[in-house]
């Protein structure tokens, strides 16, 4: 395991919902291409924050850019 997937396993990928970021960058692995299918295979959004902070992020993450957000 690298550093960088231990790190994902650590940080927050929802944090309303506690769902960590290395779920939604599995799902992404398996073939998730927009937010939605990211939210149907990992549960995250529709907490307190209506999905503002992971949806931004999933954004970033689709884009392609580092994880790191």
């Amino acid at each position: 395991m690298t550093e960088e997937e231990i790190l994902a396993r650590l940080k927050p990928g929802c944090i309303c919902k506690g769902i960590k970021l290395y779920k939604i960058l599995q799902a992404i692995e398996n073939g998730a291409t927009s937010y939605e299918e990211i939210a149907k295979a990992t549960g995250i959004g529709g907490g307190s924050c209506k999905s503002r902070r992971c949806r931004a992020k999933v954004a970033v993450l689709l884009d392609g850019q580092s994880p790191e957000v």
